[in-house]
């Protein structure tokens, strides 16, 4: 009996273990919140990692438009209305994406936030679009978006792109 009652407590273990190792994601969900001028800005996103992959022009390719991180599209909430880039962004909550490029990347706030990936991304739903300069960076294992009160910049592999923000 002591046996049996070994077994399956070993059993128990094991299935609890292997429950809980199936419900880690491999781009776990991540998030940042600052405050830009008198805005209060939140960014939720699924952060990947490298793993060795070439990540640009090749995983996330030049000149197509990426979801920012993985899985559901990155949200960026502001409760006031704000300048990126110098241009106005109202308040609300927005779909985050970029078009990837050598040279320069567009970043795009969309007005359907609630999607996955990029999948049914539709540019008629653009609230805003602003062009900016990639910069070499640091190697950074896994997507990291840091926002400050002057504004955001994403941060993967060894690029930094950052955006300005204002009110």
């Amino acid at each position: 009996m002591k046996r049996i009652t070994s077994l399956l407590s070993a059993f128990t273990l094991f299935v609890a273990f292997t429950a809980c190792a199936q419900n880690q994601k491999p781009s776990p969900p991540a998030s940042t919140e600052f405050k830009a001028g008198g805005a209060n800005i939140k960014i939720s996103y699924s952060a990947p990692s490298v793993k060795g992959r070439e990540i640009w022009g090749k995983l996330v390719p030049y000149g197509e438009v990426w979801r920012t991180g993985a899985n559901e599209a990155t949200v960026f909430e502001t409760d006031k209305d704000i300048k990126v880039e110098g241009k106005t962004l109202p308040a609300g909550k927005y779909g985050l994406f970029t078009v990837p490029g050598k040279d320069e990347w567009v970043i795009v706030f969309n007005k359907t936030w609630k999607q996955w990936g990029a999948y049914q991304y539709k540019a008629t739903d653009d609230a805003l679009r602003v062009t900016v300069k990639p910069a070499a960076g640091e190697m950074t294992e896994t997507l990291k978006i840091d926002g400050a009160t002057d504004g955001v910049t994403i941060k993967w592999e060894k690029l930094s792109v950052p955006f300005k923000i204002s009110q």
